[in-house]
């Protein structure tokens, strides 16, 4: 894999390019998605058609990176989500970092539509966090809070600001959003947006397929970190311009 950009590098060493901030006081808010030239973030209706070895080398990556990595109940469900275990070939670099094992998979649903005995709660390496909000069902909040920690944040909707402020409390500052496009709309529009990692795919989708973000328009400028190139995917980390605001920590 080589750098592009900022200045061209025939090898990278990944650790360092995605490596996170020193010192960190809030939640770093990392989302990591996938899209095709023309801008589909699907293939067939699943992210998983447009990623390719470069692209689940730096998702692996990044997860090793990761303190808790942050998903709607929608994308878990399409993409065959499962709860974390922890990865031999990370270990080191956790522990070096004074993470847990394996980062917390933390699932974001405001009606609770999921399956206490699925795969998404069982064999990781620790419990499943499920986010929510008090509006939602108390029947099936019991079900999940038998096999998950169950965060209220928000009434009717979920409350982003909140919900990072929870996962802070249990000391998961290094947050990897990987979508989908409904929640990081609503990352990014409550302004916690810190970085994003996209994979563009050398393909063309066309049709009326959706985008990485969903929702209301935002105006949110990024920086460019760096932009890798490996087999004609880019890879290209971007970073909150600067004068932009940051959350309070």
């Amino acid at each position: 894999m080589r750098q592009l950009a900022p200045t061209y590098a025939a090898d990278v060493d990944l650790v360092t390019a995605y490596a996170h901030p020193p010192g960190l006081a809030r939640p770093w808010v990392r989302a990591n998605m996938v899209s095709s030239a023309d801008g589909s973030a699907v293939l067939n209706g699943r992210a998983e058609g447009l990623s390719s070895p470069p692209d689940q080398h730096v998702f692996r990556l990044l997860r090793g990176l990761a303190d808790a990595v942050l998903v709607g109940a929608g994308t878990a469900r399409i993409e065959g989500y499962r709860a974390l275990e922890a990865k031999p070939e990370y270990a080191e670099l956790r522990a070096s970092l004074g993470q847990r094992p394996a980062p917390v998979l933390v699932v974001v649903s405001r009606r609770l539509v999921l399956d206490p005995d699925s795969k998404l709660f069982h064999g990781g390496a620790q419990r499943t966090v499920v986010v929510t909000v008090s509006d939602a069902d108390p029947g099936r909040r019991a079900a999940l809070e038998s096999v998950a920690d169950v965060i209220i944040a928000g009434e009717q909707s979920v409350d982003v600001t909140a919900a990072l402020a929870s996962l802070a409390e249990r000391g998961l500052l290094r947050v990897l959003c990987e979508g989908g496009p409904h929640l990081l709309a609503g990352v990014t529009a409550a302004g916690h947006l810190d970085e994003l990692c996209l994979t563009i795919s050398p393909q063309l989708v066309g049709g009326d397929a959706r985008r990485i973000l969903a929702g209301a328009p935002v105006d949110v400028p990024l920086a460019l970190g760096h932009l890798l190139e490996a087999d004609g995917v880019l890879l290209a980390r971007y970073v909150r311009a600067r004068g932009q605001p940051s959350p309070a920590p």
